[in-house]
Order: C-alpha cells, then structure tokens, then sequence
C-alpha cells in the first residue's frame, strides 16, 4: 500500500493487524466476492514460473493479468511478487477500502490498494477502455505492475541500499521511496511501527508459496540441499563495485579451481543451459518451492535444458568462462528465472540447512 508524504500509512493485510490499528487504519472488504470485474485468467497461457492457481492461492481470474503485468516489465519482475502483494494489500479484493476509522475518510481503494494521489500519476488504461478506474483488477494490476517496474529500475540504481532491488521495490511501494532513501534499504523495524519491514518479509516469504510447483510429469526429483562447490566463499552477495554492470555483485562467488565439480543445491528442472555473455557458461534451475539457482563461469555443462536434477548432482565443472578475472562459481538465488531478481543466497540456503 501506499505512502504520503514518507509515512506508511496502510496496513499490510485484509484483515485488519495491529500494526492497522495501531496506525489508526481500518480495511474494510465486501462479504462477498466480485466476480464480474476482472478476467484475464482463463485464456491466458501461464509461462515458466508460472503462479499456483487455486483456493488458497491466486484467483483464477487475475492470474493472466497478474501474469501480463509482470511479464510487462523488462526490469526481471516476478508475477509471484505482485500476487503476494495483491494479497498483502487487499485478499485479492478488488472492492477493498480502506477507512480512517475517526475521519471515516476512504484512504486507499481497490485490489491493489492506491490512495487518490498515487492513482492519479502512477494510474493507467490498463483494459484500453478509455478510462482509468481504481476499482477494475484490469486497470488496477497493470497499474501496480508498471509502478513496480519503475521502482525496480529506481533500486538497481543504488547497489549500496541494504536489501535486494525486489525487497527495495516493494519497501518503495509500501512507504514511498523517500523512506527507502532515508534509510539507505529496506527501512528497520523501527520506522512506522514495523509496517514497512514486515511488509517486505511477509511478501518475499510468500513468493514461493504463490509460484507453481513443478508439474512437468518427471520423476519425482529428490536429493539433500547441499553447498553447490567444496570451495572457500570469496566476493560476497551485493558488493558495490564498477566490473558488474548492475554496479553491485548480485550473488556470491566461490573460489573454485577450473574443473572443480559444480552440484545442484538443491533439486529442480534445469531451465536454462547456456552461454551468455556476462556469465559465460551458465545452469539456471527452477526448485520445486518456486525459487531458481544460477551456477556461471562453467568451464563445462554437464546438463542440458529440461533435465531433471537431484539435489547434490553434478551439473558442470568450475571455469573462468565470461566476464572474470579468474576461475570461480559465480551462484545467485533469484526469485524468477531472469537477471535481476536475485535475493541473499546465504539466506536462502541456510533456510534448507545449508551452512556457509
């Protein structure tokens, strides 16, 4: 939700928290669920990292939009990343609105929860019906989409910000990105009572549980979550510095010999298996929990694209391939498959038990 003036000032759910009434905000949702607005969901083919449709999960009818939106922005946004916001904001209730409980004022409108001021620059067309309204999923989402996008590109621009682009993002889009640059990151738990901070927590922590689990029909993948390479760590996860193009290190490498084997932390469908120019010989693969692992400077692949891999299998062999100044296993964590969407990949092995 969004911000005035640098100040959070909604909460993070449909229900109302105590961080809602703390703030002195209440949400108020119709009993019943709108399902003449918005579609989108049941011609729209869903691509690889596609969303879990379902009870429980994202509505039918706004997985396609969510899906257009996100695939809209060349910036690397994950459609999970704006599902997870949707039900952060609203519970997927475009008739959502939330109240001042002592003005008894509206504040923010609609599924994804704009205030007036924000609608007004950051609305658009998005069904091409000639109007931008708040209360149309069709408008609503492509408009989060596209304001998420510009906040993405924004956080790229500032490597040395405490928090990957994705969690800088959403921090903008929940407090406004004055909060961000005040605080150099995603702002502590002690600004706005903890709104913003657990807002970006509870997201990124509901990304894999709103990505689709694989279901190409492959025996079932199995194998232990392991460190990729029996190496010492070098160049740390986000270090500013000029020989990465992004301004920042986006993984973290691993002072690997030419040759070394390289595993798969953990098991997946490998998605990608190729050359590129930055990273050289490289392996993506998507996990069944949503989350995609990157292994570059390969000297060797030894998997191909739409192979099925165990946990701890060796899918190539340590090189200097790309951009490098020496042999070593350049690994990211990301939350989708492209560049960009990378999150702290300590963080994200130490929660399968992997310790480094």
């Amino acid at each position: 939700m969004k911000a005035k003036g640098g100040i959070a000032l909604l909460a993070a759910g449909f229900v109302v928290s105590p961080l809602a009434l703390g703030l002195g905000l209440i949400l108020l949702v119709a009993a019943f669920d709108d399902d003449s607005g918005g579609g989108g969901g049941g011609d729209f083919g869903l691509s690889a990292g596609a969303l879990r449709v379902g009870p429980g999960y994202v509505p039918a009818k706004y997985a396609g939009i969510i899906q257009k939106a996100a695939e809209a922005c060349k910036e690397g946004l994950p459609a999970a990343v704006l599902a997870a916001q949707l039900e952060a904001e609203s519970g997927f209730k475009p008739n959502a609105q939330s109240i001042d409980p002592v003005t008894k004022r509206p504040i923010a409108d609609g599924i994804a929860q704009f205030i007036p001021e924000t609608w007004a620059t950051e609305g658009i067309d998005g069904n091409g019906d000639g109007k931008k309204d708040v209360w149309d999923p069709e408008d609503a989402i492509p408009s989060q989409g596209s304001m998420m996008c510009k906040l993405l590109k924004t956080a790229k621009g500032h490597p040395e910000y405490n928090g990957s682009p994705i969690e800088l993002a959403l921090a903008g889009y929940n407090a406004g990105w004055g909060a961000v640059q005040r605080y150099k990151g995603v702002p502590p738990a002690s600004f706005a009572d903890g709104q913003t901070y657990d807002y970006v927590k509870s997201i990124m922590a509901n990304v894999a549980r709103l990505t689709a689990p694989d279901t190409s029909g492959k025996p079932e993948m199995s194998g232990e979550w392991t460190r990729p390479v029996d190496a010492p760590l070098g160049t740390p996860y986000h270090q500013a510095g000029g020989m990465w193009s992004s301004g920042y290190h986006t993984g973290i490498d691993f002072v690997a010999g030419t040759g070394t084997p390289i595993r798969a932390a953990g098991p997946g469908t490998v998605v990608s298996a190729s050359r590129v120019n930055a990273y050289g010989r490289q392996v993506i693969i998507r996990h069944p929990d949503g989350m995609y692992t990157q292994y570059a400077h390969m000297s060797e692949m030894k998997v191909s694209t739409g192979d099925t891999v165990k946990g701890g299998q060796v899918i190539g062999l340590s090189g200097a391939d790309g951009n490098v100044s020496g042999p070593h296993l350049h690994f990211e964590v990301r939350t989708g498959p492209d560049y960009g969407t990378d999150v702290s990949p300590v963080t994200y092995l130490r929660s399968k038990g992997v310790n480094l």
